[in-house]
C-alpha cells in the first residue's frame, strides 16, 4: 500500500493515539482502562504506522525487539507484587506512596499503576508480534 493520504494522516494520528492509550492507561485503575485497554490502543497506533510505513519502518520506530518489551513488562508486573510482601501482606496487595511535586502538590502513586504499565508493555509486545509476524509472512 503507498497511499500518500495514509501516510500524512498516520504521522498526525501516532502521537495522538499514543497520548489517548497512555491516558487511558494512567486512568485505569480508579476508572475504566488500564494496561490492557491502554496495550491494545498502542497496538493499533503502531498498526497503522505499518500499514502506512511498512514493518520495517516500524521495526525502526520501537528501536527494540518485541521481546524486550514483553519482558519488561513481565518483570515490572511481578515486581509491583514484591512491596507487600515486604510489609508483611499478601503477594500483588496495593500499596500506596505520595510525593510533593512543585507547582502541582501531592501526586499519590502504587503498585497497582506499576503493575498496570506492565501490562500495558506486555500486551502491546505480545499482541505487536502476533500481528507482526502475520504481516511478515503475506
Amino acid at each position: 500500500m503507498n497511499s500518500i493520504i495514509l501516510r500524512t494522516a498516520t504521522r498526525f494520528m501516532l502521537p495522538l493515539l499514543i497520548l489517548f492509550s497512555v491516558i487511558v492507561l494512567l486512568r485505569g485503575h480508579n476508572l475504566p482502562g488500564g494496561g490492557f485497554v491502554g496495550g491494545l490502543l498502542a497496538t493499533s497506533a503502531f498498526v497503522l504506522y505499518a500499514m502506512a510505513f511498512g514493518v520495517p519502518a516500524l521495526q525502526r520506530l520501537l528501536r527494540l525487539p518485541l521481546t524486550t518489551y514483553i519482558a519488561v513488562g513481565l518483570g515490572m508486573a511481578i515486581v509491583s507484587g514484591f512491596p507487600s510482601l515486604i510489609e508483611g501482606g499478601p503477594f500483588l496487595y496495593g500499596m500506596w506512596g505520595s510525593f510533593n511535586l512543585a507547582g502541582i502538590g501531592e501526586i499519590k502513586v502504587g503498585t497497582p499503576l506499576l503493575f498496570d504499565i506492565g501490562v500495558y508493555f506486555t500486551v502491546m509486545g505480545v499482541c505487536l508480534m502476533m500481528l507482526l509476524t502475520l504481516a511478515e509472512e503475506s
